[in-house]
């Protein structure tokens, strides 16, 4: 019965993840000017790796600190350059899927992990973020046409235009 209880929670979550991609393409596409739109998912992705230090301080896991932070700054790199580079960000994100899934595995499932370098998280917590995570991915690379036009556009732009 627990089994089938984490499957129907897993799914919903995975599901809110879907609706949350979505949601989130709509509103960056009519908030953000389109050569502001690949730097905003390369910001969020270090807001969402920073979000496990929240853990760590929340779960009291001092064994977690070291791990997590480094992994922020990995994840921080990866955003930086994925503020020009298309196939940077999608890495980016689709590592940190990995990251959320093997966080869900080790406080959930008896991951293969020993020790206390991961802090927990909630149930299905990683679920829904590597669906979100893969998700924008995916949205990513749909975009990366348009992202590339609205930057070669506004690089082709005379920054000191006349003026009459």
């Amino acid at each position: 019965m627990e089994t089938a209880g984490f499957v129907v929670i897993a799914f919903i979550y995975a599901t809110v993840g879907v609706f949350a991609v979505i949601g989130s393409a709509v509103l960056t596409q009519r908030l953000l000017p389109v050569r502001w739109e690949q730097a905003f998912y390369a910001l969020f992705l270090i807001a969402i790796a920073a979000f496990y230090l929240a853990f760590v301080a929340y779960f009291r896991a001092s064994g977690a600190w070291i791990t997590e932070s480094v992994a922020v700054l990995i994840f921080g790199a990866i955003a930086v350059a994925g503020i020009r580079s298309v196939p940077l960000l999608v890495l980016g994100y689709l590592l940190h899927g990995a990251w959320d899934f093997l966080h869900e595995l080790q406080a959930h499932a008896g991951g293969p992990l020993a020790g206390d370098g991961f802090t927990g998280i909630p149930l299905a917590y990683g679920i829904f973020c590597a669906t979100f995570d893969v998700g924008i991915a995916v949205y990513a690379l749909r975009r990366r046409a348009v992202w590339a036009g609205a930057v070669s556009s506004s690089a082709d732009a005379d920054p000191f235009p006349a003026t009459r």
